[in-house]
């Protein structure tokens, strides 16, 4: 089984033909709400990956709180752990440009309430092989909590080190299994400009130093990994992308998913990254999460 701690949304976008420069004001061409949130999004991945799914988080008591739950609630995901605070649910404020690329701001509303409480309560429900999925859009202190808890009890962790924080290193240390994209993984590994060959060079210096599954998502470039001493590469699909937001986390449930159901390590990257490209194919973050049977047929 699965438990995510993380952050619920909701997702304001607009789309627009390029991205505006720093004081700029440019024209959008379409605006759209998602149900959104690192969290939610990688819950509803690992749900429709096949996975049980229990979603641990906040939504506030707003008109946006029922919206920001509706495909986890329709996908099955166990919703039990998630309060109804007083204020507003989370909020993302998306732009999209022509060539699919983002630019986004989050406002954590309810996501701030998230507390070393329901930290603790969500890790006592799990047991020694299940699986807890972090990211770092809930309170730092919180986050730490369920990843010192989850050690104790022999639950497995995997910690996306995203958004990229402060706490971002520190954590990312904590964990199982850390997922990153490059920028992430050079903010862990103390270093800038990584080519090719220096990141591989970290990455399995990294992973020798701390025994942990260490993950860089790559975009167009794939994606790769180091465990169990080894190198493993990866490709996605060649793709023309209409929206890249989601992506990340639809590669971080379906790995998560692919984990929980025993799928050796090399496959499950794969579908994961096959499941990733998928996502960049639809606009939104939860609507364009592909379904198994959708990812299968191209893996």
């Amino acid at each position: 089984m699965i438990t995510v701690f993380g952050s619920i949304n909701m997702d304001l976008i607009a789309t627009t033909p390029r991205l505006p420069k720093p004081g700029e004001t440019v024209a959008g061409s379409a605006f759209s709400t998602a149900a959104g949130g690192k969290g939610a999004n990688q819950a509803l991945a690992a749900r429709r990956a096949g996975s049980t799914v229990r979603m641990v988080g906040a939504v506030g008591r707003d008109e946006f709180a029922d919206p920001a739950l509706a495909l986890l609630n329709e996908a099955g995901n166990d919703l039990s752990k998630v309060r109804h605070v007083d204020g507003p649910t989370g909020i993302a404020v998306i732009l999209v440009g022509g060539d699919g690329e983002n630019m986004i701001t989050v406002v954590p509303g309810a996501n701030g309430a998230v507390g070393e409480q329901e930290a603790k309560e969500a890790v006592a429900a799990m047991q020694p092989g299940d699986f807890l999925m972090l990211q770092l859009e809930v309170p730092a202190a919180s986050v730490e909590r369920a990843l010192t808890d989850a050690k104790a009890r022999g639950v497995t962790t995997i910690l996306n080190i995203a958004p990229l924080t402060a706490d971002a290193a520190r954590l990312g240390r904590m964990a199982d299994i850390v997922i990153a994209n490059e920028t992430e993984f050079e903010r862990l590994a103390g270093r800038e400009a990584l080519d090719a060959a220096e990141r591989e060079q970290t990455l399995m210096r990294l992973h020798g130093e701390t025994g942990q599954t260490l993950i860089v998502t790559l975009g167009a470039d794939g994606v790769i990994a180091a465990r169990d001493s080894k190198l493993f590469r990866t490709m996605g699909l060649a793709i023309e992308p209409v929206d890249t937001v989601g992506a990340g986390d639809t590669f971080c449930g379906y790995l998560a998913a692919g984990l929980d159901q025993g799928i050796a390590f090399e496959q499950a990257l794969r579908r994961a990254a096959v499941a990733g490209s998928l996502a960049c194919l639809k606009p939104g973050a939860q609507p364009s999460i592909p379904t198994v049977d959708e990812v299968e047929r191209r893996v």
